[in-house]
């Protein structure tokens, strides 16, 4: 491993400024972005759930520093940082990543990743090496916001938990039409009207209304293009690598679970990547190759993206998304 990260520095260094100066632009179905934040005014209704004791607002739902709770008999109690986080600069992180820790599309799933690895993204965050191609600067801002024993404790509470399915892979020709509303969420329009999903992926919530109540118990559903997950496990598992007249030939990138492990699922402090939000991953991919994304942890995956068209990111986020967690 040292000899592999050696060499993705010196590989990092030959390659940073084409990387970072690539000219395609972020596919905006990887970055979805409402066009107005604005939600509707609270009409006072009391929500419920079934399964569920809570009873909350749509103001209550939506409130960063008191996100509902649906289920806290289904994880250890949440940490003040979790479940409230610290006015005024300091959202709760439960309101977008969830008591279970497996987050919305949008955000990212944290459950069962190491501490350190939390940690050290938050660091990142903190310190300006990592950012979004779209300029997305919540993480940022609470990074910045949070000491140096938020961030641990935060942390220690995503890694005790186990993760778990969340989402669904479905390929497809056609997919809903969508919209994305206030969060940066995609929902399906009401019309129930249908479109070609052409080189996307379109991740939808299960039920539109429960995630939009933050409900830990519907999942999403993500449609991808015919045929990308077995061209996302070519790659995952071979590199892209093929053999020509009984020679090797190298391919685009390298196979993944060099690092992550052989089912995806992580090994010490490189992160799983099995199960999880695949316009997550894409958005990584494409933020590692754009230089969103910096320092030397990263070295490792210089090699790894430059090579990679953003059809190859789809494909490869279709496969390690449809693995199991």
């Amino acid at each position: 491993m040292k000899r592999i990260f050696s060499l993705a520095l010196v590989a990092a260094c030959a390659i940073g400024i084409r990387v970072s100066g690539q000219g395609d632009t972020p596919p905006p179905w990887a970055y979805p972005q409402a066009q107005s934040q604005q939600r509707p005014p609270d009409d006072g209704k009391v929500h419920r759930l079934e399964g569920s004791t809570g009873a909350f607002t749509v103001t209550q739902i939506n409130d960063p520093f008191a996100p509902p709770d649906w289920y806290p008999d289904e994880h250890p109690p949440m940490p003040e940082v979790v479940a409230h986080g610290r006015k005024p600069d300091l959202r709760a992180c439960g309101q977008c990543h969830l008591p279970h820790g497996l987050g919305h599309p949008e955000s990212s799933g944290l459950a069962g990743l190491p501490a350190d690895y939390i940690v050290e993204q938050l660091h990142a965050y903190r310190d300006g090496r990592r950012k979004t191609s779209v300029g997305n600067s919540i993480m940022i801002a609470l990074a910045k916001a949070a000491t140096e024993e938020e961030m641990r404790t935060a942390a220690e509470y995503y890694a005790s938990l186990k993760p778990k399915p969340w989402l669904r892979i479905v390929e497809t020709d056609t997919v809903p039409t969508t919209f994305v509303g206030p969060g940066n969420m995609r929902f399906a329009t009401a019309d129930g009207k249908k479109e070609p999903i052409g080189q996307r992926i379109i991740e939808l919530p299960e039920d539109a209304e429960k995630a939009e109540l933050r409900d830990g118990h519907s999942g999403f559903v993500a449609w991808v293009p015919k045929g990308s997950i077995a061209k996302g496990e070519e790659l995952a598992t071979t590199g892209g690598d093929h053999v020509v007249n009984g020679k090797i030939v190298k391919g685009k990138t390298v196979a993944c679970g060099i690092c992550h492990g052989p089912q995806l699922k992580g090994l010490g402090n490189v992160p799983a990547l099995a199960g999880r939000s695949p316009i997550y991953l894409v958005r990584q991919l494409y933020d590692f190759k754009h230089g969103a994304r910096t320092g030397k942890e990263i070295a490792l995956m210089v090699p790894v993206v430059v090579g990679l068209t953003q059809d190859d990111m789809l494909n490869l986020a279709a496969y390690i998304s449809s693995r199991q967690p």
